[in-house]
């Protein structure tokens, strides 16, 4: 099964990439290496404004992490036109928004992972690191970013275009 009939039988849409809205590109390629910037979680199409253990459950924070992972994949089919292409999901750095007692950064770090593991199989298991924050731009409850490896010739056709191409 193809990872977007994984995605369709998972009711995915992948978003359109989203411009930045500071002084960076939305990824950066090197050799096969794709560098994906933070992307803030959202709901509604407005950030995701929260803080675990204040005011959000570590299942609410899960599932906005969930959600960055989706933003994620938008990213990386702009990148490198066909997510089949991705040989390997390699890194996220996951931060949360969460009040000094609240210590289960890694369970909701949890929603992006399972979803990249369950679209990309064994290439989609990755190394992580979860941290708590005071605050993340915007106030959103949870930010991601990735480092995902492509097939050269892929990664060189589509980044090459100058949208983040090293």
């Amino acid at each position: 099964m193809s990872i977007y009939e994984k995605l369709d039988a998972l009711h995915i849409k992948l978003p359109e990439l989203t411009p930045p809205v500071a002084a960076f590109v939305p990824f950066l390629r090197t050799g096969n290496l794709l560098f994906v910037s933070g992307h803030i979680a959202k709901s509604g199409g407005k950030p995701w404004v929260g803080q675990l253990g204040v005011n959000l459950t570590t299942a609410q924070g899960k599932e906005a992490a969930r959600s960055v992972a989706i933003d994620l994949m938008g990213t990386l089919h702009a990148a490198v036109g066909d997510l089949n292409q991705i040989k390997r999901i390699v890194k996220l750095m996951v931060l949360v928004n969460s009040a000094p007692s609240f210590t289960e950064q890694h369970l909701v770090a949890n929603g992006a992972s399972e979803l990249l593991a369950q679209v990309f199989g064994e290439k989609g298991t990755h190394a992580r690191s979860a941290f708590g924050a005071a605050q993340i731009p915007f106030g959103s409850c949870v930010e991601i970013e990735m480092v995902a490896e492509c097939l050269v010739a892929e990664c060189i056709d589509r980044a090459g275009s100058g949208r983040g191409a090293v």
